[in-house]
């Protein structure tokens, strides 16, 4: 093969970003030194979504970045992402990767009651359908939505960072990692293992979806510092009524750290009143709330190092395991 056709061959990198999270994408942006094209996505006055791409895309690889989030605007940003997948698909492109940090719609992943909807199998559908070649993702609700999909899915884990804010930020040596729901269970023995402490593990008992009544605490948590680790923070409820349980049975402190803090409906109310002594979550989603509590672990170095590695065809387990440095 010569070198002219072999030239001709070689394809870029070309970074997308929808409206959900600009944030990020330019973080990635800056992290893999290559800018964000440039896309045109507005409404018209009707609220239908429009999308302009401003460049030549032809031939090239492109990485779509776009989260699940918002209160009012999320089936707008995921109806986004399906028409930007789509306008890449008719403009010829090589492939295209949608970067999706926190999945929407991952609660929905089971027939829990009777007629009730499978809506993540549904979502992972309509990017298959508009022509999404692969799915970069972090800490799916449940591993097994990857099943959902006929294309390949990356399912990144904030573990890495996560690990690194624990050694490096919290008071280790009197530290209990506290799971609080049974689901949780097997993430926190994971890192447990990899820290080497004890765990212990809060049961709930719901009276309706979201609502959290009763809270029974397996373990013993006299004098620790605890660290409650989930994979969400939504309404924040779960997490408030953890807090007040492990203080009833004499923890020292409470440190609550999430990968996507969602903070929808009454969560800010609910933090502000609860007696956790911070908050931590990564930047999967962006965090409008001004809390003292809150603290931020940024994981756009873990992303754009999966998005260089997908590009040049390495393998990405490396970061299951290791978190790239800041």
């Amino acid at each position: 093969m010569d070198s002219d056709s072999e030239e001709m061959s070689s394809n870029s990198i070309k970074l997308l970003a929808g409206n959900s999270h600009p944030e990020l994408a330019e973080l990635v942006s800056k992290r893999l030194g290559i800018p964000l094209s440039k896309v045109g996505v507005y409404q018209y006055s009707n609220k239908e979504t429009s999308v302009t791409i401003g460049e030549s895309i032809r031939d090239e690889d492109v990485y779509i970045i776009q989260t699940g989030y918002g209160e009012d605007e999320i089936n707008d940003f995921l109806m986004e992402l399906l028409i930007l997948i789509h306008a890449c698909k008719t403009a010829s492109v090589r492939r295209i990767t949608a970067v999706i940090p926190n999945f929407p719609y991952a609660r929905q992943d089971k027939k829990d009651k009777s007629r009730a909807p499978i809506t993540a199998k549904l979502v992972a559908n309509l990017l298959q359908t508009a022509g999404c070649d692969n799915v970069l993702t972090m800490d799916l609700h449940a591993s097994q939505i990857q099943g959902f999909f006929n294309i390949p899915v990356n399912n990144l884990y904030a573990e890495p960072s996560v690990l690194h804010y624990i050694r490096t930020k919290t008071d280790l040596d009197n530290a209990i990692l506290v799971s609080p729901d049974a689901g949780g269970a097997k993430r926190v023995a994971s890192l447990a293992d990899k820290l080497d402490l004890n765990f212990a593990l809060i049961h709930k008992e719901r009276q309706k979806a979201n609502e959290v009544s009763r809270m029974v605490l397996v373990g013993d948590v006299t004098g620790k510092s605890c660290l409650l680790i989930d994979d969400m923070a939504d309404t924040c409820g779960t997490l408030a009524k953890a807090c007040d349980t492990l203080l009833e049975h004499g923890a020292k402190e409470v440190i609550a750290i999430v990968t996507h803090g969602i903070f929808s409906g009454a969560a800010k109310e609910k933090l502000g009143n609860s007696k956790l002594a911070r908050i931590v979550c990564t930047n999967t989603v962006p965090v409008e709330m001004d809390l003292p509590i809150i603290d931020q672990i940024d994981i756009s170095p873990t992303l754009a190092e999966a998005i260089r590695r997908l590009h040049n065809g390495e393998s990405i387990s490396y970061l299951f395991t290791h978190a790239p440095s800041a």
